[in-house]
């Protein structure tokens, strides 16, 4: 998985409700360094994006399914961390979600399992076969 790639849509997300908080930012490093991308780089992503209305998703149709689960996972995570969700944040998710091939509706099922602190995780198997049901056919 193109993880650069992955953060470039975090940072939006992250930006796109105009209030970056220190969780969410906190959120996006922390997976940047887990996934070996210099915080330099990070800033960059934070830099381009600031201010920016336009959205911009990547291509990602070779992703597998468990990179998709990944992609949606660490969205949805995001959305949550600072424990405010606004719409804004929610239409982004399901932009996405369509574009890996799920239907809007998975990111409500996601977030119900999901928890906004980051540092508790939930039941990642069961939630991987609960978004099976909305994958577009």
């Amino acid at each position: 998985m193109d993880f650069r790639a992955q953060m470039s849509v975090l940072v939006q997300l992250a930006l796109i409700d105009n209030q970056l908080s220190s969780l969410e930012k906190r959120y996006v490093y922390a997976l940047g360094k887990a996934n070996s991308i210099p915080e330099r780089e990070l800033d960059e992503l934070f830099e381009g994006h600031l201010g920016s209305k336009k959205v911009s998703l990547p291509e990602i149709g070779t992703l597998s399914e468990d990179d998709k689960f990944e992609y949606l996972y660490n969205i949805v995570q995001l959305m949550k961390v600072d424990k405010k969700v606004y719409l804004s944040e929610i239409r982004f998710c399901q932009k996405l979600a369509a574009k890996l091939g799920y239907k809007s509706s998975v990111v409500s099922e996601l977030s119900s399992g999901i928890f906004s602190d980051p540092d508790v995780t939930g039941d990642r198997d069961h939630l991987k076969s609960l978004i099976q049901k909305h994958k577009v056919s």
